[in-house]
């Protein structure tokens, strides 16, 4: 029988971590404020909105693309969500993950929902799911040997690639 007796750390994970607790202490949301300023989604790298979600770019990506559709009311439970805007989260990251095939191309995707700061919820309070697309053999021990991750695109960059395919695919801020 094998023990598991050893740890792996990923310490640029506490850069968000410590981000999620200031913002808290300051009683900001940040997606709150991101609904609350459609003037500023470039600044925010939002890709696109609808009448009760926005989709919008990871600032502390797992990987190249990664997505976040969020709710724009200031709700953490999904049962708290009506029918239609539950099936509006739904429809927003079935989009995403069709974004996300055009313009960066991975092999597969981790879809979900973190409920619950135990559950690794870094923003309990406020519903969103995160789209992290994947490439066979994308997973390496850069972030947990050289306490660096490799993201091998600028998220400016990808943004305005993103939006482009997204104008393309018919959805707009």
């Amino acid at each position: 029988m094998a023990e598991f007796n050893q740890n792996l750390w990923a310490p640029w994970r506490m850069e968000y971590i410590h981000s999620m607790a200031d913002e808290a202490r300051e009683g900001g949301c940040f997606l709150c404020d991101y609904w609350a300023a459609p003037h500023r989604d470039g600044e925010h790298h939002v890709v696109w909105r609808s009448p009760c979600t926005f989709v919008v770019m990871n600032r502390f990506p797992y990987t190249n693309g990664h997505l976040m559709v969020a709710f724009g009311a200031h709700r953490g439970d999904p049962t708290e969500l009506t029918e239609s805007e539950f099936g509006e989260m739904a429809r927003g990251v079935r989009d995403a993950v069709s974004l996300l095939r055009r313009a960066v191309k991975p092999e597969g995707f981790n879809i979900g929902y973190n409920i619950g700061r135990c559950a690794g919820a870094g923003l309990p309070d406020h519903l969103h799911a995160h789209i992290v697309p994947r490439w066979s053999g994308d997973t390496n021990f850069m972030a947990v040997l050289g306490d660096v991750r490799v993201v091998p695109d600028a998220l400016d960059a990808l943004y305005q690639e993103l939006v482009a395919h997204a104008r393309a695919l018919g959805f707009r801020t």
